[in-house]
């Protein structure tokens, strides 16, 4: 069983950064990637950002480039830094572990097993 704690959500202004992480505990698997979703009210969730168990990186395709995934493998966390954020971003942010197989690069929750309870980001313009 893996444990998925996120923090650093709260309240931003348009423009402004925001810094997530997500602490991983409980039976980690050695080779593991990670992914970060986030759901909007009335929204499906949809998939933010991944990391694969060798480090490369994947977003979705409809990246700005305004989000960063990176982990700290020593800490088993994962973090998500936001810049420029917009109100159109304000959602709750999940962070989740990667079923067998390091798949974590099609930002489909059915290639997740693991997930935390999330934070909220809330922008206001």
């Amino acid at each position: 069983q893996v444990r998925l704690k996120e923090s650093g959500g709260g309240s931003a202004q348009a423009g402004e950064s925001l810094k997530l992480s997500c602490i991983a505990s409980g039976n980690i698997p050695s080779s593991v990637c990670m992914g970060w979703f986030r759901q909007a009210p009335g929204q499906e969730r949809e998939g933010i950002a991944a990391i694969l168990s060798d480090g490369r990186t994947s977003y979705a395709d409809d990246d700005e480039g305004r989000f960063t995934i990176s982990q700290d493998k020593a800490k088993n966390t994962l973090y998500l830094e936001m810049i420029d954020l917009k109100p159109e971003d304000t959602a709750m942010y999940t962070c989740a572990v990667g079923k067998s197989g390091d798949w974590c690069h099609t930002l489909s929750s059915a290639d997740f097993a693991y997930w935390g309870q999330g934070t909220q980001v809330t922008v206001s313009s």
